[in-house]
């Protein structure tokens, strides 16, 4: 008898973990997608400018962030009295960011350029992701959460925490660079509201860049479809340096 309680034992542990095999990553993006508001709805969504606060350095910088699906993203943020720039295009990328001395629009280095590629897409990395040569891992359930790791066709790797109850996004663990350091970018996701279409947005971020800087984003105001001209997306060229002032030539005394 004991025999056959252990037999049924292992067998139902084994079912178990069936069971969570049998909830495949595909079918949890797909149900992923389908709480964001399903491919119909997004699909919709062709273009979006969205204006945020971001509360860093015990102060309020406003931002706005303009995707145009699959052609580019860009995030422009004031900060002291200067401008901070992200930009991403389906070719390459550029910024311009004055605290680390890039007073001047800086192409984007490729390794970078490569972490955020998925940024034009305004369905995310994890939508349409089999189409854009990406593939997903059921890394295993946590908690409420699911671990859903992403490698793009690039070998970029993308790790999701999706809620286990409502299938949204709950954080999303990315790899950068601080002052030369490689770090883990992780980028937390609250506060979700529908749109006209469907779509759902979040509108809470807290960012945690390798646990040495964070700050959190409140979005404001979300626009969708409006008209935007691509050449936003275009690196604008340096600034000349200014001349300086000819120096008034004294009179040749006389000999």
């Amino acid at each position: 008898m004991k025999k056959i309680i252990h037999s049924i034992l292992v067998i139902t542990a084994l079912a178990g973990a069936v069971a969570l095999q049998a909830q495949t990553a595909d079918e949890i993006v797909s149900k992923h997608i389908d709480a964001m508001g399903g491919k119909e709805a997004i699909s919709k969504v062709k273009s979006m400018v969205s204006e945020a606060s971001i509360s860093m350095m015990g102060g309020e910088n406003p931002s706005t962030t303009t995707i145009v699906d699959g052609v580019g993203y860009k995030s422009e943020m004031e900060f002291n009295g200067t401008k901070i720039v992200q930009c991403v295009t389906d070719k390459g990328g550029w910024m311009i960011n004055p605290m680390t001395g890039a007073s001047d629009p800086t192409p984007m280095p490729e390794d970078q350029f490569k972490q955020r590629k998925s940024d034009i897409y305004v369905g995310g990395a994890l939508y349409d992701y089999a189409a854009r040569g990406s593939k997903v891992e059921l890394l295993g359930k946590e908690g409420d959460v699911y671990k859903i790791k992403l490698t793009t066709k690039d070998n970029v790797e993308l790790l999701y925490q999706i809620d286990a109850n409502t299938y949204l996004l709950k954080s999303m663990i990315t790899k950068g660079d601080m002052q030369g350091q490689p770090v883990d970018i992780t980028v937390s996701v609250s506060d979700y509201r529908k749109t006209d279409t469907g779509f759902m947005v979040p509108y809470s971020l807290d960012m945690d860049i390798g646990g040495q800087f964070e700050f959190t984003v409140a979005v404001k105001k979300v626009q969708l479809n409006p008209t935007v001209d691509p050449s936003v997306f275009d690196m604008p060229k340096a600034e000349a340096p200014k001349a300086e002032p000819a120096k008034a030539q004294e009179p040749a005394k006389p000999q």
